[in-house]
């Protein structure tokens, strides 16, 4: 289980409370209006965000004090952030090591990675000469090579058109399910929650609400979430 505990994550001037339960294997996705502190929670779930209150646990552990590469989170950010002078393999190896100083076993590892994601003829290219939807599977292959317990995606498919996000995000789905890992995931989209999510945490006002039933709250909005879904 994830739990904040009490937390309140500091960006810049803007502060973010959080005191909720995340179970294992669940899909979460993260919504609430523009600048409510979405990318702040889970920038902070992964490291990025100092907690100035409270605690953060995974699996019983405490990891508030750790830094972010020793978290047991794997994140994938709205960018993509391949870099163009690497190949896709190296690019997905930069998840294991970034210098690329990897193991035999290492290197299967990614390789195991890009074969999951439908990539696995194509290491060997650069990030130019990939579709927008392949260049966002390297991207993803990149974080399953980390082998992390969460995975969390900040609108890493928001450029997309609506058929690659939909492929895309059934691939997570399917990943995820294959993998066992608790997915937290940022999106203004209600229909990304209704395709993937099994939850929905609530951010608004300064606050990031415990996990509810995405097919409850959307089928029963409350004040808050109905004011965002408009």
């Amino acid at each position: 289980m994830l739990r904040l505990d009490a937390v309140t994550f500091q960006n810049g001037s803007f502060r973010l409370a959080a005191d909720l339960n995340v179970a294992k294997r669940r899909k979460v996705a993260v919504m609430g209006p523009s600048g409510s502190g979405k990318s702040t929670l889970v920038n902070g779930v992964a490291g990025f965000h100092e907690a100035i209150t409270g605690r953060l646990f995974w699996d019983g552990a405490e990891i508030t004090a750790m830094a972010p590469g020793k978290r047991p989170v794997a994140m994938l950010f709205q960018d993509g952030n391949l870099f163009p002078h690497l190949s896709v393999r190296q690019n997905a190896a930069l998840g294991v090591r970034p210098d690329l100083k990897l193991s035999v076993g290492d290197w299967t590892r990614v390789d195991a990675a890009l074969a999951e994601v439908g990539l696995g003829d194509l290491g060997a290219r650069k990030p130019a000469e990939l579709s927008g939807g392949q260049q966002s599977r390297a991207a993803l292959a990149r974080v399953l090579s980390q082998a992390r317990p969460i995975l969390i995606l900040d609108e890493p498919f928001a450029a997309l058109g609506p058929a690659l996000k939909h492929e895309m995000l059934d691939l997570v789905e399917r990943l995820v399910e294959e993998t066992g890992a608790t997915l937290l995931m940022v999106t203004h989209d209600p229909g990304d929650a209704t395709r993937i999510a099994d939850d929905i945490i609530l951010v608004e006002g300064g606050q990031a609400h415990p996990p509810s039933s995405a097919t409850k709250m959307l089928a029963n909005p409350s004040p808050a979430l109905r004011a965002y879904l408009g």
